[in-house]
């Protein structure tokens, strides 16, 4: 499994935007094939700062999506909201407490 997290930063104005975008595009990312877990982080203190943090099979999954129709589309609405240049991780989980 692969863990991706993704931290933007985005104009406090295109914010509203921003959610909206996600939240018509969240269940299809979640349903996407590979996906198994998607979540949407705000900061408490940086309240323009948002990173999402999603679990792939593989990287081979996380990287169909990059290449999809899907992934494009929401990417070309999200780019021009950012007041930062984002910034990617993909990790693997090592340890989980409940």
């Amino acid at each position: 499994m692969l863990v991706r997290i993704v931290k933007m930063s985005f104009e406090p104005s295109k914010i509203d935007e921003f959610l909206s975008n996600f939240d018509a595009n969240k269940n299809n990312i979640r349903n996407f094939e590979g996906c198994n877990f998607l979540e949407l982080y705000r900061d408490q203190n940086n309240t323009n700062i948002f990173f999402t943090y999603s679990y792939w099979n593989s990287e081979t999954s996380l990287e169909n999506y990059r290449q999809s129709n899907l992934f494009k589309s929401v990417w070309a609405k999200t780019k021009p909201l950012f007041n930062g240049k984002p910034e990617a991780w993909s990790v693997d989980k090592l340890v989980r407490l409940d």
